[in-house]
């Protein structure tokens, strides 16, 4: 959508991860797609990262720009370096600061948060707005994404609310995991210059400390998740995790876009990480890949035996602490075999990285993280299994449904806004769905699909194919986020 003046936007992302350089989960796969559709689309974009220690300036041919760049903080002015990069055609600064960013971990050491997270991105949230300054692009939206850059949102109407370079400038903050909302001490809040004013429980105060999310849902000119269903979740409890009173006064300026899916990277027509490319038209390929995941996972090299496929993180949120407690009944009443990537809590690692030994032939696992291999799980297993306890977007089940990879899935957030359940009668759907986040739940939905392969292999076909010709566009998604970019500035102008 066109402003009134007929110009495309000025848009600043402001993220702490995106691809190709940083990732941890989802926040990287969105703010390095969105911005490359929002650029085709003729608007100029610019995005902001942290210079981790494992960004390379020589990999990714970082140049230094503006020199050293003076950042205003509470308790004081701050120093820092400024490099330049490219991806897909638009400019992408890196704020390099040695103490804050020149570590091994983007928020943790692989055990504990840094103490100094609040501080972190604090800083990193003034700089995005110096950065501004000095560079003069004056940005019609800044869209800052999650705790790590939800500061940008309330400096905006607090340090520059008088400033008139931002004048015209709104904010959007986009939430794309409520669990993490940025709570710390207050110890840090003299620091981060918000003003004793600011701290009452309406705004950033948060049991005696700091929450860096509550302010940005009241700060922003327009609150977006990243799917309608998790939109509408986090209205209420649980799924708000304590704000859903917060994100309620908000309810007018909150939006749910479904993220797109980056299909020059997940299609099973073109994916050069895979054995044999297939489609609707030839799914001969897909059986080529089954058959090298199973040599891969030392699976038993069975054709008509199911496989069910998992990459996740090990994390609560995600439901696996459930699939443990049925996972054993699972492999002792049905045909079944698994291939599993997966890494984080513990004992999770410890339980899938051990049921190989116990199950040879029949679950194959790998603890960390191959991109090879998780290609190659999308495109040769028959089920995707995703028991998330809440899943604001999730992609995997978009990727899964590209390569005719049926998932089995709660229905909860972007789960249930891009399945389609299945109909026993008429075959018609892409994927399994249960409503109980419970291990019953999963045991029996895991029973139905198993079932459907064995006993209604012409239901499989369809749905397959089926599966494969949805289409989950980042081009649709960015089109409803120049809607929210034009409401963000209306609300902009009634800001007091």
């Amino acid at each position: 959508m066109k402003k009134k003046n007929g110009k495309k936007f000025k848009i600043l992302f402001a993220a702490s991860e995106a691809v190709p350089f940083i990732k941890t989960g989802g926040l990287g796969d969105v703010c390095g797609a969105l911005p490359k559709i929002l650029k085709k689309l003729g608007h100029d974009v610019r995005l902001v990262l942290p210079r981790y220690w494992s960004i390379s300036r020589e990999k990714y041919g970082l140049k230094p720009v503006l020199g050293p760049m003076g950042v205003s903080t509470g308790n004081g002015v701050m120093w820092c370096q400024v490099f330049e990069g490219k991806s897909d055609g638009f400019p992408v600064y890196f704020i390099e600061h040695e103490s804050y960013f020149g570590r091994a971990g983007l928020y943790d050491d692989g055990d504990r948060e840094f103490a100094d997270n609040p501080e972190r991105f604090g800083f990193f949230s003034r700089a995005c707005l110096q950065l501004c300054q000095d560079l003069k692009f004056q940005p019609d939206i800044i869209h800052c994404h999650d705790w790590q850059t939800a500061l940008v949102a309330p400096y905006l109407k607090i340090w520059e609310q008088h400033n008139p370079f931002f004048a015209g400038t709104a904010s959007v903050f986009s939430i794309h995991n409520i669990a993490y909302q940025g709570t710390f001490k207050a110890d840090a809040y003299g620091f981060l210059g918000l003003g004793r004013d600011n701290f009452t429980d309406a705004k950033f105060e948060n049991f005696g400390g700091i929450n860096f999310m509550k302010g940005a849902i009241f700060y922003a000119d327009a609150v977006t998740t990243v799917s309608p269903t998790y939109a509408r979740e986090i209205l209420g409890e649980p799924g708000a995790n304590g704000l859903s009173t917060y994100i309620q006064r908000r309810k007018e300026d909150l939006f749910g876009i479904l993220n797109g899916a980056d299909y020059d990277h997940w299609n099973p027509e073109t994916d050069e990480l895979i054995p044999a490319n297939y489609s609707t038209r030839d799914l001969s390929g897909k059986k080529l890949c089954k058959k090298a995941l199973q040599e891969e996972f030392l699976l038993d090299s069975k054709v008509n035996v199911p496989v069910v496929g998992i990459v996740s993180r090990f994390a609560e949120q995600k439901g696996f602490q459930h699939l443990m407690l049925v996972m054993h009944r699972i492999l002792r009443d049905m045909a079944v075999q698994f291939a599993i990537i997966g890494s984080g809590d513990k004992a999770q690692e410890d339980f899938f990285g051990g049921l190989p030994a116990l199950y040879p032939g029949r679950v194959g696992a790998w603890i960390g993280y191959n991109e090879r291999k998780a290609h190659l799980i999308e495109a040769g297993a028959d089920f995707f299994l995703m028991p998330s306890l809440y899943e604001p977007c999730g992609l995997n089940q978009i990727y899964s449904l590209k390569y005719g990879t049926l998932p089995i899935a709660r229905a909860t957030g972007g789960l249930k806004d891009s399945i389609i359940p299945y109909e026993e009668k008429s075959g018609f759907g892409t994927g399994f769905l249960y409503s109980q986040g419970t291990p019953a739940a999963i045991y029996d939905t895991v029973g139905w699909a198993v079932s459907t392969y064995y006993d209604r292999p012409e239901h499989m076909e369809l749905m397959r194919k089926r599966a494969m010709l949805q289409h989950f566009s980042w081009l649709d998604a960015a089109k409803q986020y120049e809607n929210v970019y034009q409401k963000a500035l209306l609300r902009r102008e009634t800001w007091q």
